[in-house]
């Protein structure tokens, strides 16, 4: 195993976003230069973190990268990984996860929008919130999540798993509105309440422990299923998705 540890410096403008997609297991094979975008300066990684290797490996999936310090601001952290693990101990910024396609990502505080967009397969682990468009695709892209798995044990925002075409997102707390809209697929399970959930969906499975607040008169309501009350639709757009409430 290899651990390489990243500690986020003390910074003049901590405001400032840090475009960070290099941090990818893969890439501390070996001693190659690492950069990252602070605002419009491109830095070297140690500019902006202090950098600690443990190990040494050729396998990305003994891998272990650990981020510590103020990473709210830490954007697109393991994107495209495929393999290995990121252990993150406080909260993250945007776009965490992107396009990935393997590989295990651990939240302990909160994770900013759109985490593990689009992605492909792997896991992630979020302990505490998701902003808006968790598991969903980007504006215009007509698919979102596609495999894998995200776990939020927190409460999650608006339009959780938008698009979702595979795979599966449970969220342990609340969602936001319009969870699952336009739903070509997957599992979205949402053990806490939820307002317009799985609008226009068309394939897939929906399940809301909690209440569902203003739901949709377009779907068609089949039966009961395990103290569920099971609905048939979006029928607004001929679907044939699950939508699953508890009774």
């Amino acid at each position: 195993m290899m651990q390489v540890t990243l500690t986020m410096k003390p910074r003049a403008k901590p405001f400032l976003p840090i475009e960070a997609e290099m941090i990818i297991p893969m890439n501390f094979i070996g001693n190659r230069e690492l950069f990252v975008w602070e605002g419009n300066k491109k830095r070297r990684l140690e500019e902006v973190f202090t950098v600690r290797k443990e190990g040494n490996v050729n396998s990305p999936e003994n891998i272990v990268v650990i981020l510590r310090g103020d990473t709210s601001r830490v954007k697109r952290v393991g994107e495209y990984m495929s393999s290995g693990t990121i252990i993150i101990e406080g909260d993250i910024g945007m776009h965490c996860g992107n396009f990935m396609r393997g590989g295990n990502i651990v939240i302990h505080g909160n994770a900013d929008g759109w985490l593990g967009r689009e992605m492909r397969a792997g896991s992630i682990l979020c302990h505490g919130n998701a902003g808006d468009y968790c598991g969903s695709g980007y504006r215009g892209e007509k698919r979102g999540m596609r495999g894998g798995k995200i776990e939020v044990m927190g409460n999650a925002g608006d339009y959780l798993g938008e698009y979702l075409t595979g795979g599966e997102i449970h969220v342990h707390g609340n969602a936001g509105m319009f969870a699952g809209a336009e739903m070509r697929g997957g599992m979205l399970i949402i053990d806490g309440d939820v307002r317009i959930p799985a609008a226009n969906m068309s394939k897939g499975t929906c399940i809301v422990g909690g209440t569902v607040i203003d739901m949709l008169p377009t779907f068609e309501r089949i039966g009961e299923k395990e103290g569920m009350v099971v609905y048939h639709g979006d029928i607004a757009n001929k679907g044939k998705g699950e939508l699953m409430v508890k009774k």
